[in-house]
C-alpha cells in the first residue's frame, strides 16, 4: 500500500509541476509543446490529449517488445487525469511577467524531480516516454541521450507545428530537468541504477502472493 500511495503522490507532483510550467507562459517542456498543440488542434482538454499521446506510445513500445508495468499505465492515466483535475478550478495564475514565468518554471521543475523521486522509487516501471527511450535504445543501439534527445526533439518540433508554445522556458526545462533530478535523487540519497522495475506480471504475482498470505493468516 505505501508503494502505491507514494506512486499517486509522486505522479500527482509530476502533474502539478506540468501545470505549473505551462502556466508560466514563457515556453512549454517539449512533450507538453505537444500535448498543448494537440489539445488546440484537436479541442481535446491537455491532460486528455497527454492520455492518447501515452496510449499510443505505450503501444508503439509494445510493439518494439518491451516490457511494461503498473507505473507505466499509471503514469499514462493519472498524470494526464491530475492535470485537467489542477487546471479545472483556474487557480494556479498565467503568469504576464517573464521573471515570475521564469521563476514558476524553475519552481515548475522542481516538483516534477521529486514528484519522479517518488515514482520512480516504487519500482513499477518507467513511464511511456520512458519506455518508448528504452526501446529505441535497445534497438539503434544508439546512446541513450541521444534516444532521448531525439525522442523530446521529435515532440517539441510536432507540438510547435500544432500550435503549442516553444520559448525560453523550453530551453530552460530541457537543460535544467537532468540538473534538478540529480540534486533531488542526491538529497533523498536515491540512486535510481539499483531499482530494479517490475513488469505487470510481475507485480501481479507480488501482490496475489501477499493477499494470499493475509487471507491464511487470518
Amino acid at each position: 500500500m505505501v508503494r502505491i500511495l507514494n506512486l499517486i503522490f509522486g505522479l500527482f507532483l509530476f502533474a502539478l509541476g506540468i501545470v505549473i510550467t505551462i502556466k508560466a507562459n514563457v515556453g512549454y517542456a517539449p512533450w507538453d509543446v505537444f500535448h498543448v498543440g494537440l489539445a488546440i488542434t484537436t479541442g481535446l482538454s491537455i491532460g486528455v490529449a497527454g492520455i492518447v499521446t501515452g496510449a499510443v506510445i505505450v503501444i508503439i513500445t509494445i510493439a518494439l517488445g518491451e516490457k511494461l508495468g503498473l507505473g507505466t499505465f499509471a503514469n499514462m492515466i493519472m498524470i494526464g487525469l491530475f492535470i485537467d483535475l489542477i487546471m479545472w478550478p483556474d487557480i494556479i495564475p498565467t503568469s504576464n511577467n517573464f521573471w515570475v514565468g521564469i521563476a514558476m518554471m524553475l519552481f515548475g521543475i522542481i516538483l516534477i524531480s521529486v514528484g519522479s523521486y517518488f515514482y520512480i522509487k516504487t519500482a513499477f516501471g518507467t513511464g511511456p516516454r520512458d519506455s518508448l527511450m528504452i526501446a529505441i535504445n535497445r534497438r539503434t543501439k544508439m546512446p541513450v541521450g541521444v534516444c532521448r534527445g531525439l525522442v523530446e526533439l521529435m515532440a517539441t518540433v510536432g507540438g510547435w507545428f500544432l500550435g503549442g508554445m516553444v520559448g525560453v522556458g523550453t530551453v530552460i526545462f530541457v537543460i535544467g530537468i537532468g540538473f534538478c533530478i540529480q540534486v533531488v535523487f542526491a538529497i533523498f540519497k536515491f540512486d535510481a541504477k539499483s531499482v530494479k522495475h517490475e513488469t505487470l506480471n510481475e507485480t501481479y504475482k507480488s501482490f496475489k502472493k501477499k493477499f494470499n498470505k493475509k487471507t491464511s493468516d487470518s
